[in-house]
């Protein structure tokens, strides 16, 4: 019953740190319009930035502070440089053109830091075990991850949902001239919401860092699994996204965690530890398969604009 409990958590707190990345993307690709596949790569960047703050202030909140404004800052430079001249283009121009990024911040990535991976390490004060029910610790830090992601996701909905400032990003992705033609500055909004998003997922990054080592590609296979919550949250949602994003990190974690006993029952020992990762990531897209069967716009798509 404890690791059942202690799974569960650990699935939340994935699902929310996985919701960090795909919330960026959802207000990017969903909102916007724009395929940003080197979202990814801001993810990464967010962790490295950690790293080397973290290193060179001694103080894990500052840094990841000083992480998270460099990514903001890398993200508005970035839409304001190269991705703003593709929001009139096809989607595959756009996915090219970011897959270029991808190749070069890994090439950037390996020239400053080196092809060596690099290591964030908590504070003792984030290493203690929590008592969250009679029997059960669990780590602070994760614990953390799930305290800051649910006050974003609240914070996130507010905004895009509840202010006026949402209210023009979701009216700028519908009709970009008339938007302009009231006197909204359109190119401005689309880059501080660019650098959001990048913020989201250099958010993201800097909170897996310390769990994970930091290295090159590490935001590329992730990227797929927020790109799967996208489609299965419904595209421009970001309810959907945070809903989502909790079925993929729960069913992932219990599947890695239970998965090797059940088919130690009929594989030998290894092979079911072989085994048991690539059906808990199947169950995923079984998952995706099984949404788009039945809804096939997401389970709470965006309203019709």
């Amino acid at each position: 019953m404890y690791l059942v409990v202690e799974q569960l958590l650990n699935g939340l707190q994935f699902g929310l740190l996985l919701f960090l990345l795909a919330a960026g993307l959802t207000l990017v690709f969903g909102i916007m319009d724009f395929v940003n596949l080197a979202h990814g790569s801001l993810y990464m960047m967010g962790a490295y930035f950690a790293a080397t703050f973290v290193a060179w202030t001694g103080s894990f909140v500052l840094g990841a502070l000083l992480a998270l404004g460099a990514t903001l800052l890398l993200g508005i430079v970035l839409e304001y440089v190269a991705l703003r001249h593709l929001y009139g283009r096809d989607h595959l121009d756009q996915v090219l053109a970011t897959f270029g990024l991808i190749l070069f911040f890994n090439d950037a990535v390996r020239l400053i830091w080196g092809p060596a991976g690099l290591a964030l390490p908590l504070p003792p004060w984030l290493t203690v075990p929590v008592q969250i029910i009679p029997g059960v610790y669990y780590p602070a830090y994760r614990l953390l991850i799930i305290t800051v992601a649910l006050v974003v996701a609240a914070l996130l909905y507010l905004v895009v949902m509840r202010t006026r400032v949402g209210m023009l990003i979701r009216a700028g992705a519908s009709n970009r001239e008339m938007i302009g033609a009231l006197g909204i500055n359109i190119k401005l909004l689309f880059t501080l919401v660019f650098g959001l998003g990048a913020a989201l997922a250099g958010l993201a990054g800097l909170m897996q860092a310390p769990i994970l080592t930091v290295q090159i590609g590490m935001g590329e296979n992730i990227l797929i699994l927020a790109f799967v919550i996208i489609v299965i949250g419904g595209i421009g949602s970001i309810r959907g996204a945070f809903l989502a994003a909790l079925f993929v990190g729960i069913i992932d974690t219990m599947g890695r965690a239970f998965l090797p006993d059940l088919l130690r029952k009929v594989l030998s020992g290894a092979a079911a530890s072989t085994a048991a990762p690539a059906i808990s990531s199947m169950l995923i897209y079984l998952l995706m398969a099984i949404v788009l069967v039945v809804r096939p716009e997401g389970l709470f798509p965006a309203a019709k604009r």
